[in-house]
């Protein structure tokens, strides 16, 4: 039960990363969506880049839209975690 305590993730610290640094990716790293933080991570920066020519605006506001629905999956992605959790202390 201690190793579970000291390895879950907490919700509150997800909301916080992804308020602060979601636009880069961070609450998914946290969340073990290791793929989908570097998409996001190479996407943004790809974009901030791509302003000076108009086209990463368009990748700002994919990154936006994604940023903001992920608002609501992040406590179903932090059960997922830690249920995942669960199975390993298990077995």
């Amino acid at each position: 039960m201690m190793r579970y305590d000291a390895a879950k993730k907490s919700v509150l610290v997800a909301y916080l990363l992804w308020f602060f640094l979601g636009y880069l990716g961070a609450h998914r790293f946290y969340l073990g969506r290791v793929v989908s933080g570097i998409v996001m991570l190479v996407m943004s920066l790809l974009s901030v880049l791509l302003t000076v020519v108009l086209i990463g605006f368009l990748g700002l506001l994919v990154i936006g839209l994604w940023w903001f629905i992920d608002a609501f999956l992040i406590p179903g992605m932090a059960a997922r975690c830690n249920g995942r959790l669960i199975d390993q202390l298990r077995g």
